[in-house]
């Protein structure tokens, strides 16, 4: 069997930050503890680089490396141009709270920040269930030690366990799903999967297939955070330190919605019919659940936590949705919506999470409902701009929140599921109470505290463009939307 020399230009951003990631772990030895300046801006540095290297070897071309493992084409390199602003925006934010603390003052912070990016770069470009593994895997043991950095923390060190108990019968369960997917086409590679399914007549095997694809959609769900699998998101939001619940927040959605696509709408697209059933349990249970549960919670964090359940089951509308009666040519549209919502919805969770750091001060954390009474009262501008995060995750007109919700529920209507629609609205209403919850408590309660809010001013000029992002994207949609409908239209197979 002859070695073929892979193309190491097409993974060079990969490489790239691997690299970097060593030479900042290295670096960081020689930095002292609580100094970490160095440490952040080569951190800072290496993401800038990254960037720099995906647009210098982009291409409107797809191109395989590493045996086909490896796929580069349009769609990974617009995510991981998204991913790296997601990440250093998360890191901008952090930077005070991570200096506060004795436990997290410590180059590891970085190190594992960019070991996590590096493990969703490889989940953006895996074209084999294997290499989407060992990115999930590499993405996962990061975060579980980020997690568990606070060592004192009873919380942190019991969402860390949690997570990583979770986080490993979830990854058995995606492994016995490839096993048994392999076991009937032969193959891992996802547009070989693709073209067996197509070709071979698969009608023996089917027995197999879907109870592999039950595995592998168990395995996604649990990614994703979605209902019955979301059992770790509200304790691990909850008890993890807020930058790091921040990162797990935000980042990890958009290589989430990478191994969606990648798995499902190309790789087993033929298993539509099978899996859409799937999904759109997921997607209901997860708006019911997320929504009514987060009515309950007093603690801010928990109450994202229970949010993001039901966000993600929204963005699965659009995916549910991509092929109707083995009609593709839905998914385009349908796709592009849940991606568009993907995006929108990382910017305003950076955002919402931007306002808690502002608040964590001091050694608090300042995530409880009642530490934002009369917050508008202490500084008017973050006070809009925590309520511009609200009205655009409620979905209210005219943030950007409002036009993702309505690109995907105009997707489902398309493909003719117009009960699911109502469904989905219904939850959505619900949803406004405790996002609206949040609004009247900085305005109309009385302030605990009247203290001017202190902040870097980095962080402050950041806080205030994300604000003005929401806003403005909110007022002119239409740019990021064909971004994502030419980016998908240039990446998927149908």
């Amino acid at each position: 069997m002859q070695f073929q020399m892979p193309d190491l230009r097409l993974a060079s951003a990969e490489i790239f930050v691997l690299f970097m990631a060593c030479l900042v772990l290295i670096l960081d030895l020689f930095v002292r503890d609580g100094k970490r300046t160095v440490t952040f801006l080569a951190t800072q540095l290496t993401l800038i680089g990254a960037a720099v290297v995906t647009l210098a070897t982009a291409s409107n071309d797809v191109g395989f490396t590493f045996s086909n493992m490896y796929i580069a084409d349009l769609l990974g390199d617009v995510l991981k141009l998204l991913l790296y602003l997601t990440v250093i925006i998360v890191l901008l934010y952090s930077r005070g709270y991570v200096l506060e603390r004795e436990q997290m003052a410590k180059g590891e912070y970085y190190v594992l920040a960019l070991f996590a990016t590096l493990g969703m770069m490889v989940m953006i470009s895996a074209n084999h269930f294997l290499s989407v593994y060992i990115g999930i895997e590499l993405l996962s043991l990061s975060l579980y030690a980020m997690v568990a950095m606070n060592r004192d923390s009873i919380p942190a060190t019991e969402a860390a366990m949690k997570y990583f108990v979770l986080g490993a019968l979830a990854s058995g369960l995606l492994l016995y799903g490839i096993s048994m997917i392999y076991g009937a086409v032969g193959t891992l590679e996802m547009n070989a999967v693709a073209e067996r399914l197509m070709t071979m007549g698969y009608q023996g095997e089917r027995t197999i297939l879907v109870f592999g694809l039950v595995f592998v959609v168990s395995g996604i769900a649990f990614k994703l955070g979605v209902v019955p699998f979301h059992m770790w998101i509200p304790d691990v939001y909850h008890g993890a330190p807020t930058a790091v619940t921040l990162f797990i927040a935000t980042a990890p959605k958009l290589a989430a919605f990478a191994m969606v696509i990648r798995m499902l709408a190309n790789g087993l697209l033929m298993l539509a019919q099978d899996w859409q059933t799937m999904l759109i349990l997921l997607s209901v249970l997860s708006m019911a659940v997320g929504n009514i549960a987060a009515i309950a919670q007093t603690n801010l964090k928990r109450m994202l936590a229970y949010s993001a359940i039901s966000h993600m089951g929204f963005m699965l509308l659009g995916i549910v949705t991509g092929v109707v009666g083995g009609d593709a040519r839905f998914g385009l549209n349908a796709y592009s919506s849940s991606m568009f919502y993907v995006i929108t919805y990382v910017l305003t969770s950076a955002g919402t999470f931007g306002v808690i750091l502002l608040l964590a001060r001091g050694g608090m954390e300042s995530d409880d409902l009642n530490d934002f009474k009369g917050l508008n009262k202490r500084s008017p501008w973050f006070a809009a701009v925590m309520m511009m995060m609200m009205f655009s995750m409620a979905g209210i007109p005219f943030f950007v929140g409002f036009f993702a919700k309505f690109s995907v529920l105009q997707a489902v209507v398309a493909a003719g599921y117009l009960w699911l629609a109502i469904t989905a609205v219904a939850f959505s209403l619900i949803g406004c109470f405790y996002y609206l919850r949040v609004v009247k408590i900085m305005y109309f309660d009385t302030p605990v505290s009247t203290a001017p809010i202190e902040a870097p001013i980095d962080m402050k000029i950041l806080l205030s463009a994300n604000g003005l992002a929401v806003a403005l994207l909110g007022i002119f949609p239409g740019r990021l939307m064909s971004v994502c409908h030419y980016t998908l239209a240039r990446s998927l197979w149908l």
